[in-house]
């Protein structure tokens, strides 16, 4: 069975241009786009009370909006649009589990509740499955051109990076890209190495050839899958959120892990994805770890 790319639309510039990115990626892997407006009646959600009939046909009128905006542009691709009678984080973590990949539109800089339709795209980042992509509306004064390198961070064993190296390896695939491999390191106090980890820090020949090695390592199993795909290996000294939004400066899509940690003030989904989701010029992808 053949999974869609899911958009979530709520009306607004950027769930629109979180549309138009998804109708181009799924057109670029050749599968179908799926279209979702999460509605239910409120008759106190607007300022003004509108009966049910009168939500329904405003709910209805935000989903075509977005298929005609999509099928203008890309009249060969196979679209399906549905209103879906539920909550938002409900129906769209229950989307990203059926699809590739789940799209939502991002106001960009600010705080976390620019994310479409408020702060549930916090929670469905944190939540899903599987991988979502924050876009923002194009600017040509603020954002980089079409093209450049997929840029994604590595950290951890190669088990642990592998389904975010794979997102990355699979989107430059499809789109004819290079791999920025970017893996940030910090000088960590003496004591927090061990017996056993000095000794391979020595073998290494140091602490950037060990991490150079340690990259190297993460890469080779995806190089030897995708070999026609160009790979930058960066290495380089700095906190993970700053070093990749460096990197990432002129990327087509950046690439991050997420291991989400509840606390009691609500789920957290790591310093390094956060700072990619408010700065980042690019879409950001937000991968699980596995």
């Amino acid at each position: 069975m053949t999974r869609a790319i899911t958009v979530g639309v709520d009306g607004s510039e950027e769930s629109l241009a979180a549309a138009d990115w998804a109708a181009r990626e799924a057109e670029i892997r050749k599968v179908p786009l799926r279209i979702v407006h999460a509605w239910l009646w409120h008759p106190l959600d607007v300022p003004v009370v509108q009966d049910e009939e009168a939500q329904a046909k405003s709910a209805n009128a935000v989903l075509r909006q977005a298929e005609t905006h999509v099928t203008g542009r890309y009249p060969d691709l196979t679209v399906t649009a549905e209103v879906v009678h539920d909550t938002a984080v409900a129906t769209l973590l229950r989307e990203a589990e059926r699809s590739d990949m789940l799209v939502l539109g991002s106001r960009g800089h600010g705080a976390l509740m620019g994310f479409l339709l408020g702060s549930y795209g916090q929670q469905v980042i944190a939540s899903a499955t599987r991988p979502v992509v924050s876009v923002r509306p194009r600017d040509e004064r603020t954002l980089p051109p079409e093209g450049g390198e997929v840029v994604v961070g590595q950290q951890g064993t190669p088990e642990d990076c592998a389904a975010v190296l794979g997102f990355a390896f699979e989107t430059a695939a499809a789109r004819g890209a290079a791999v920025r491999v970017v893996r940030a390191w910090t000088l960590p106090p003496v004591y927090a190495y061990g017996a056993g980890s000095m000794r391979l820090v020595d073998e290494a020949g140091g602490l950037e050839p060990f991490e150079k090695k340690a990259l190297a390592q993460a890469l080779a199993p995806w190089r030897a899958r995708y070999p026609d795909v160009p790979v930058v290996e960066h290495v380089e000294i700095g906190s993970g959120g700053q070093v990749l939004l460096s990197a990432a400066s002129h990327a087509q899509l950046l690439v991050v892990g997420r291991r989400a940690r509840h606390t009691p003030v609500g789920t957290r989904i790591g310093s390094v994805a956060h700072a990619a989701l408010h700065h980042a010029r690019c879409p950001v992808a937000v991968v699980p770890h596995a």
